[in-house]
């Protein structure tokens, strides 16, 4: 089980005990703040604990959809765009206006562990919108798995999502081009 400096100071009351608790291996030190019971954790458990209010998107939410089979080399999670910026090899950060923040985001399962996410019709507009910033043959691999799912998806979503971009006319062409 992973824990926060917060949560381990709960059973260990100062940093002595800790420190004996760590030469002792009853509990070990996977990163600044971050404690587990066991010596090695799954990195995407690390971040979730980590980073419990940040949502997975981009490329960690296509992958994690299931929509491409490229592993991301950095978790892309967003934040909304009043947060600090944080330092971390491993995180792509993007920031989000504050009122889109939530919209969309739901949770998924991967590897045992649950993580927050947004949803498949928020990352499909997302792609559509930032379809100049990506690599063409991967956004190509993504519509095309989009266009297998079509049916699935939530349209009703999809123009509420579309609806929050000035853009919006634009997105909604691209979309029905590509995708329907």
């Amino acid at each position: 089980m992973l824990y926060t400096r917060k949560e381990i100071s709960k059973e260990y009351k100062s940093t002595y005990q800790l420190n004996k608790a760590l030469e002792k291996k009853k509990i070990f030190k996977i990163q600044n703040g971050i404690y587990s019971d066991k010596e090695y954790v799954n990195p995407l458990a690390v971040i979730s604990k980590k980073y419990p209010n940040f949502i997975f998107t981009m490329d960690s939410a296509f992958y994690y959809w299931d929509l491409t089979d490229v592993i991301p080399d950095k978790f892309c999670l967003a934040t909304k765009k009043t947060s600090i910026r944080f330092k971390d090899n491993n995180i792509k950060q993007y920031y989000v206006n504050d009122n889109l923040f939530e919209v969309g985001k739901t949770t998924l399962k991967v590897e045992n562990i649950e993580i927050n996410i947004y949803n498949r019709e928020r990352m499909l507009v997302e792609l559509v919108r930032k379809k100049n910033q990506i690599p063409l043959d991967y956004y190509k691999e993504i519509i095309s798995n989009y266009r297998k799912i079509s049916n699935t998806l939530d349209a009703f979503k999809i123009a509420e999502y579309i609806s929050f971009y000035k853009s919006e006319e634009r997105i909604y062409n691209r979309l029905q081009s590509e995708v329907y």
